[in-house]
C-alpha cells in the first residue's frame, strides 16, 4: 500500500529542483540578480544541483525505508540486478557524455547567462534531444528496480520524477513560459 502523506512529502522535496530549473530557465536575469555576492550564475546552479541530488537520495532511500523496511530487499535475482545494473550505467553513460560534451557552463545553463557554450551534434545529443534527463531518469528507475522492484510501490516515484522531468523538457523547448 502507498502512504499518501509519504507521497505527498516526497512529491514536494522533489519538486522544488524542478521548479528552480524552471525558474532559472524563464528567467535568467531574475536568478544573475539573486546570484550576486554568491558567485557566477553557473557556480551557484552547480551548487543547487548536489544539494537537489542529495534530496533526491534521501527522498528515495526514506521511500524504501517507510514502503519496504530496508534500501534492499532480500532475494534479489540476478536478472533483477542485471536489468538494475544496465539502467544504472546506461543512465550514468549518458550524463557523463552531456558533462563532457557540454562541460560545466554548458550543462548549468550558462547560455541563458550569456555563456558561450558551441551547440553540440555529437553523442549523446546525435541520439537523444535530452540525454542529461534521459540518463537521470534511466538511472532513476534502476534504483527503484533495484530496490523496489516487485513491490506494488517500485513505479511510483520514478513516474513522479518522469512527469517532473518531461516538465522541464518542455519548458527548455520553448513550448511553454513562465509569466
Amino acid at each position: 500500500m502507498i502512504d499518501l502523506p509519504t507521497l505527498v512529502v516526497a512529491a514536494m522535496l522533489l519538486s522544488v529542483e524542478r521548479v528552480t530549473y524552471v525558474a532559472v530557465w524563464s528567467r535568467p536575469g531574475w536568478f544573475q540578480e539573486v546570484c550576486r555576492g554568491l558567485g557566477s550564475p553557473v557556480d551557484v546552479l552547480a551548487r543547487l544541483f548536489v544539494c537537489f541530488k542529495l534530496v533526491q537520495l534521501m527522498v528515495f532511500v526514506a521511500w524504501c525505508l517507510v514502503h519496504g523496511g530496508r534500501l534492499v530487499p532480500h532475494g534479489r535475482t540476478i536478472g533483477i540486478l542485471a536489468v538494475a545494473a544496465a539502467l544504472v550505467v546506461a543512465g550514468q553513460t549518458l550524463n557523463l557524455s552531456v558533462f563532457r560534451a557540454l562541460g560545466r557552463t554548458g550543462v548549468f545553463y550558462g547560455t541563458r547567462f550569456g555563456y558561450p557554450v558551441p551547440w553540440r551534434l555529437t553523442f549523446p545529443f546525435s541520439w537523444l534531444e535530452h540525454p542529461q534527463y534521459v540518463g537521470a531518469l534511466l538511472t532513476i528507475w534502476g534504483f527503484f528496480v533495484l530496490t523496489r522492484y516487485p513491490a506494488p510501490d517500485w513505479p511510483v516515484l520514478p513516474a513522479l520524477e518522469s512527469l517532473f522531468y518531461a516538465s522541464i523538457a518542455y519548458v527548455e523547448e520553448g513550448r511553454t513560459s513562465v509569466a
